[in-house]
């Protein structure tokens, strides 16, 4: 029997020990965490994440401020902003919404924050310490993966783990953190010669490439846990992931649907991040 792996449970019950971990370190005289989002342009797949990430702070009791500024900002500008917020002893967490306009260079205001407020998990600094295995914040997507293989009693040590996707967001630290389990790991990409043979060896298979329904039920091994994190918006609006669900959920012993499997996660990953750069000042 499949066993479907709820991530909005999941990431509704770790919002729900942020607000209580809040409510306690605020009873004992503790600061308040903040977080402080930057919105450059109007693009509404951004505007939607925002909004999503400013629920969630209410919902946790986080102090959340939201910067939004005209698409023709310029980088000086930005980079002035962020400087103020690194500045701010009210922000713990600082989170520029990607992507940015073609005048501004991502790596550059990336590398503008705070190490320490960088709640993304994206500033150089913290991509050594994750490849060092030093603690700092981890990137949250793939650290809500890891959360939802833990939190569904999926074990990692041992097994062979197959990444399919290489991004800097997603594939390249998720295998850092899997190795950190002592997973044996493999990333492969669309260019990966008889990609279905890799997939296939997988005992724990991550989608991450960015195709929809890429990954069908012959890359399957029976029993795997399949996690896709793919988000596709096809032309009539709905959305797929990078896995054909209805013909792998017959073959997987644990999947993750889209949406409502990985995504959730996400925004919870970043509050836990937040909390942890409140806490660690």
């Amino acid at each position: 029997m499949t066993i479907i792996i709820d991530g909005k449970k999941v990431a509704q019950d770790l919002r729900g020990e942020i607000a209580a971990e809040v409510r306690r370190r605020a009873a004992a005289g503790g600061v308040t965490p903040g977080l402080a989002v930057i919105l450059v342009g109007d693009d509404p797949a951004s505007r939607v994440y925002v909004r999503g990430k400013q629920n969630a702070c209410r919902e946790v009791g986080f102090l959340s401020r939201e910067h939004r500024l005209p698409a023709e900002t310029g980088e000086a500008h930005l980079l002035g902003l962020i400087r103020e917020l690194n500045a701010d002893p009210a922000i713990h967490g600082i989170l520029v919404q990607l992507p940015l306009p073609a005048q501004i260079r991502t790596e550059t205001v990336i590398e503008a924050i705070d190490p320490v407020k960088d709640v993304d998990g994206f500033h150089p600094v913290n991509i050594g310490r994750l490849f060092a295995g030093q603690p700092g914040p981890r990137p949250c997507t793939p650290a809500g993966i890891v959360e939802l293989l833990d939190r569904y009693a999926i074990g990692i040590e041992g097994k062979e783990a197959v990444i399919v996707g290489r991004s800097n967001i997603v594939g390249k630290p998720l295998a850092l953190m899997l190795l950190a389990r002592h997973a044996t790991v493999t990333m492969c990409h669309t260019r990966t010669r008889d990609l279905a043979g890799v997939t296939r060896r997988a005992e724990i298979l991550v989608a991450a490439a960015g195709r929809p329904e890429m990954i069908g039920a012959d890359m399957v091994a029976e029993g795997a846990a399949v996690i896709d994190v793919g988000v596709n918006r096809m032309s009539d609006g709905k959305l797929k992931g990078d896995v054909a669900f209805a013909e792998v959920s017959a073959r997987a012993s644990y999947i993750t649907p889209v949406p409502g499997g990985v995504g959730p996660m996400t925004i919870a990953m970043l509050m836990r991040n937040t909390l942890e750069a409140a806490y660690r000042k």
